[in-house]
């Protein structure tokens, strides 16, 4: 008996690993080297005319004040939208883990959301928070607030996070519930038996039960909001007002695309991929050292 697979064809194994080593060639590698490469060339939008200029783009964006706007609005992005959308994905969880009547309902009407696309999303906030027809702003007028995403910063950074964070948060149901569903009832009855009170058990027993999926859930999060939101901010603030909602991967759009400045684009193209991996790296190392398997 063997412990572990045994191929008797050697070339088998290979074979079925091609498949996904083929897409990983053709969807990652192969233009990650391609973003390398051009960050190292200033090209014009034909490619008529090219210069290797080694890291001078790269220069260029560290010394621009806007590309590092852009990267403190990404943070801020991002933070926001992992924590909107993960408290309020273990909320409703905890809530549908305590239903009996109508379970399957509930839940199905809880994870709806995760089908609708990123850009769908966006438009249907947009139209609720736009300042002339939406429901929102006009019933925040009722109570004398004038709601205009288009001239604050403010509320244009609100509209963005609440229409990515409402996505996401369907997907971080399903993780949530299912982690809560497979933690023992022996334990949770135990502690109530002891006289702990409901906040006491869920923040002693509970979450820490539930780490591991956090921590899971806490680097999708992060790297969806990195890259995934150019849809949703595309369709509601167009990175406005200003550059207030304009993260790293808008502006690797907007100057890549509509400036042309490929070779910049590109530049930060790779930036922004060092700062996922390290950021990943990051949470793996120290972040995870705090969760309870």
């Amino acid at each position: 008996m063997h412990d572990n697979a045994v191929f008797s064809h050697k070339v088998l194994p290979f074979f079925l690993l091609a498949p996904q080593l083929i897409i990983t060639l053709v969807f990652f590698i192969w233009p990650a080297g391609q973003a390398l490469y051009q960050s190292f060339l200033i090209e014009d939008a034909f490619g008529f005319s090219v210069e290797f200029v080694w890291f001078e783009n790269f220069i260029y964006l560290l010394e621009d004040p806007e590309y590092w706007n852009s990267v403190r609005v990404t943070f801020v992005f991002s933070a926001m939208v992992a924590l909107v959308g993960m408290i309020l994905a273990l909320l409703l969880a905890a809530m549908a883990d305590r239903v009996v009547k109508g379970a399957s309902a509930y839940k199905t009407l809880l994870i709806w959301p995760y089908a609708v696309a990123p850009v769908v999303a966006a438009v249907l906030w947009w139209l609720m928070f736009n300042p002339s027809m939406g429901v929102l702003p006009f019933w925040m007028g009722a109570f004398g607030y004038d709601w205009n995403h288009y001239v604050n910063s403010g509320e244009a950074m609100t509209v963005v996070v609440i229409a990515s964070a409402w996505k996401q948060i369907s997907y971080n149901f399903l993780f949530f519930l299912a982690g809560l569903q497979a933690i023992p009832r022996s334990l949770i009855e135990a502690a109530a038996i002891d006289g702990a009170s409901p906040f006491k058990r869920f923040w002693q027993i509970v979450f820490p039960l539930l780490s591991p999926t956090a921590f899971f859930l806490l680097v999708v999060n992060i790297v969806y909001a990195f890259f995934e939101t150019f849809g949703v901010i595309h369709a509601t603030t167009l990175g406005g007002p200003g550059s207030s909602t304009k993260t790293l991967v808008y502006k690797v759009y907007e100057d890549g695309f509509v400036g042309l400045d490929l070779g910049g684009s590109a530049a930060q193209s790779v930036i922004l991929m060092i700062i996922v991996i390290t950021l990943t790296v990051v949470q793996f190392r120290y972040v995870e050292k705090k969760v309870q398997y």
